[in-house]
């Protein structure tokens, strides 16, 4: 009821079409009587949420069942582990499906902002003058959660921050925010633009990231006493593309941190202004992911209680969603079974990622304590800082301005 309702002839129509096959992932019969469910579906969609080390073999058996003709295979993430995993498990999808009818889900990419992001930059003709390396100073990426594995300690201590969020949601929000307009509006034109994003990043420099664990961490169910995995990470990247050569970005995501915020700052250079330079704040433009989508423009104007003395203000668009609107996985699930791609990581997308952060997973990296409910290490704010410091999301746009007045 809590959205909309419930149409009873809708819902005994849906009774009637679901079936529940149970069976052994590793027996032929299991499969063979999906096949028989499937009563010659056309392009049946195969959603994998399993563990990746069982893909390989469900995917044999759809294939040796005839499960697998005309069908579509749906796998969640993580995809892979590491480079090497993530190309092991693309020969194993790939044996059995062509590239066309695998989609990787990142429920992240159905997310309204977060393509908002990309409407908002490609359909207003007053962004391109300036987005771009002569006037975005620095861009900073933010996403905080004010809770902490949530009992799933087990999982998270094979993960860790980087490959939890920032390797696959984080760096989706990079490529909205840098790709070139793509000259076709199609999933594969569309999903090139984002790979060359990611072609452009070289691997991140041990010297470039700071990783976290909150204090506590290790007395969480399921994780190991002596976990060396993070619970947060900052790093500092920088895409290598004409629009953007020499533009620092930013990125630091979290567990129990002060609050829930996905929030992108990107700070203008300071222009040679009749304002005196030490009485500048540096405009900026801010677009929140969560927990409202908000576009917001910081500017300085004349303070009333001093001449010639800057005074920042922000205008703010701000919208929450509403009920009727579709969840994020009811867009990426609708839009693979009708076989839209758009929203869904491509095979070379997904190595490139794991190229860019795998090494310095590999290095053994400083661990650094911090407390529940901080912005993480200060080591962080110490060597991976954006010029002008951190902007802190807080929980409400009044909050966020007051902070941004700060910096």
């Amino acid at each position: 009821m809590q959205h909309g309702g419930l149409d009873p002839e809708a819902f005994g129509k849906l009774i009637g079409l679901l079936r529940y096959v149970d069976g052994d992932y590793t027996d032929p019969a299991t499969f063979e009587a999906l096949r028989k469910e499937l009563n010659g579906a056309q392009r049946p969609a195969h959603y994998l949420a399993i563990p990746p080390s069982l893909f390989g073999k469900v995917v044999e058996q759809l294939a040796s069942t005839g499960c697998s003709q005309g069908a579509r295979v749906i796998v969640e993430k993580p995809f892979g582990h590491d480079l090497a995993s993530a190309q092991e498990l693309n020969r194993t999808l790939q044996r059995v499906f062509p590239e066309a009818a695998i989609f990787r889900i990142d429920h992240y990419l159905g997310k309204r902002p977060v393509n908002n992001v990309v409407v908002f930059r490609f359909a207003n003709a007053f962004m391109e003058p300036f987005w771009n390396r002569n006037y975005i100073e620095s861009v900073q990426i933010t996403m905080a959660e004010d809770f902490g594995v949530q009992g799933r300690g087990a999982f998270y201590d094979q993960t860790g921050t980087i490959r939890d969020v920032i390797q696959n949601h984080l760096f989706q929000i990079l490529c909205n925010l840098t790709m070139e307009p793509p000259v076709r509006v199609d999933s594969e034109t569309i999903r090139d633009e984002k790979v060359k994003v990611l072609k452009a990043i070289a691997p991140i420099r041990a010297e470039d990231l700071v990783r976290g664990q909150f204090r506590g961490y290790r007395q969480e169910k399921g994780v190991a006493p002596d976990s060396n995995v993070e619970t947060f990470a900052a790093l500092r990247l920088e895409v290598e593309s004409w629009r953007w050569k020499g533009v620092p970005f930013y990125i630091r995501a979290g567990k129990n941190l002060p609050v829930t915020s996905t929030e992108v700052l990107a700070r203008f250079r300071k222009p040679p202004a009749m304002v005196k330079d030490s009485a500048l704040v540096r405009n900026h433009l801010r677009f929140r992911v969560s927990p409202e989508m908000t576009i917001a423009i910081g500017a300085t104007v004349m303070s009333p209680s001093e001449d010639l003395k800057g005074q920042m203000v922000e205008m703010v668009a701000s919208r929450h969603s509403r009920p009727e609107e579709m969840e994020a996985y009811e867009r990426v699930l609708g839009d693979a079974i009708a076989g839209d791609a758009m929203l869904f990581a491509r095979q070379d997308y997904v190595e490139e990622a794991w190229r860019i952060v795998d090494p310095v997973l590999k290095a053994g990296t400083p661990l650094y304590d911090y407390e529940n409910g901080t912005w993480g290490p200060v080591e962080a704010g110490q060597r991976v800082s954006p010029p002008g410091g951190w902007h802190d999301p807080a929980g409400t746009d009044e909050e966020d301005f007051r902070l941004a007045q700060a910096t």
